[in-house]
């Protein structure tokens, strides 16, 4: 029998701490080694069994969850997963969290706690799953699970070929658990006149807008939250924003992007394999598609349709990965021309659009 992966759940609300218990033990791979109200209780229990998994609180009494997160990756690192109420200012203390080792943020409402998580369910159970097997730096067992979509429920794929060659070239990215920190170093890398981009990491709404300013202030190129009918000019990039996808579409010779809400696809919304398609269908060999470090397979059909549409496809490699997932399912099925280390691939995506 699979050993189960033990969760150690932090947080000050007695309610929260009941409905992720709950939550969890409701998986057969997952179950709860222990509850702790505030970080000086849950470092008792690190030290009489290491956790596979810590589910941290931001606000709690005693010592804030930022604190308590640097102390544990400076002294033990443990995947660790941010449950946190994210407003525009806690959205920035979450992107903190990111930057200090935390592999990936569960989305808390201020009302109706319960109700929230109890419907994020499969999406708790995946982001638990996915730090398990991340590498820390110094599905869901339910009465009604909902059906795993596909692209198709966003967007039809595209019967036709690939339009001709132009030279006029766009870029498309996706990354999940660990592509934060990989997007970062990726569009550091880029020069002012990088070509025009699309991004999905998948992050939760609200999210999103502070992850694009953040990048925008550290890089050349400017980078922001994709609004409908955005135009991809080169030297931006264009971040999907959380809990609405983002496809590709084209105009003539001007790429823009429409932002829509609709099911959610590879469990995802934005999903990767939506942008891909779109790519495939509306840029095709005048399109690069890059997939990154992630969970599970979004991205790895949309790489494929992008690769036989004519365009360039690069997957990053496993040891530069906080994840293989996504990547690794991409790589299985043929989808990748190339498959690069993380500080490889902006020089890549350059030589590719030029």
């Amino acid at each position: 029998m699979k050993k189960q992966i033990r969760v150690l759940i932090v947080d000050d609300s007695s309610l929260v701490r009941q409905t992720l218990q709950e939550i969890i033990d409701s998986d057969p791979e997952l179950t709860v080694a222990g509850t702790a109200p505030d970080p000086f209780i849950a470092a008792e229990r690190i030290a009489r069994e290491i956790p596979d998994v810590i589910t941290l609180d931001v606000e709690m009494p005693k010592m804030d969850g930022i604190t308590f997160l640097q102390k544990i990756m400076s002294q033990r690192p443990i995947p660790v997963v941010m449950c946190s109420s994210l407003t525009e200012q806690g959205s920035e203390t979450a992107l903190k969290a990111l930057e200090y080792g935390a592999v990936d943020i569960i989305q808390k409402p201020r009302l109706g706690t319960k109700q929230f998580l109890e419907d994020s369910r499969i999406r708790i159970c995946d982001a638990v799953k996915a730090a398990a097997l991340a590498k820390p730096r110094s599905i869901a067992r339910i009465a009604a699970i909902q059906p795993k979509l596909s692209a198709d429920s966003v967007i039809a794929k595209s019967a036709s070929k690939a339009m001709i060659q132009t030279t006029e070239k766009v870029v498309v990215i996706g990354a999940s658990t660990g592509g934060t920190e990989a997007l970062r170093v990726f569009l550091e890398a880029l020069p002012e006149d990088a070509p025009g981009m699309v991004i999905v990491q998948h992050m939760p709404e609200h999210f999103t807008a502070s992850f694009a300013r953040r990048l925008d202030e550290i890089c050349r190129i400017s980078v922001k939250e994709a609004q409908n009918d955005d135009t991809v000019i080169p030297g931006r990039a264009l971040i999907a924003p959380g809990n609405l996808h983002t496809l590709l579409k084209r105009s003539g010779a001007r790429y823009y992007v429409e932002v829509r809400p609709g099911p959610l696809v590879c469990r995802h919304r934005p999903s990767v394999d939506v942008l891909f398609r779109s790519a495939a269908r509306y840029a095709g060999k005048n399109a690069v598609g890059v997939i990154m470090t992630g969970m599970g397979d979004d991205g790895a059909t949309g790489l494929k349709e992008m690769k036989e549409a004519g365009a360039a496809t690069i997957a990053q490699d496993e040891a530069t990965c906080v994840v293989f997932g996504m990547p690794q399912e991409a790589i299985k099925r043929g989808a990748a021309d190339r498959v690069l280390p993380l500080e490889d691939i902006a020089a890549e995506v350059v030589r590719r659009c030029r």
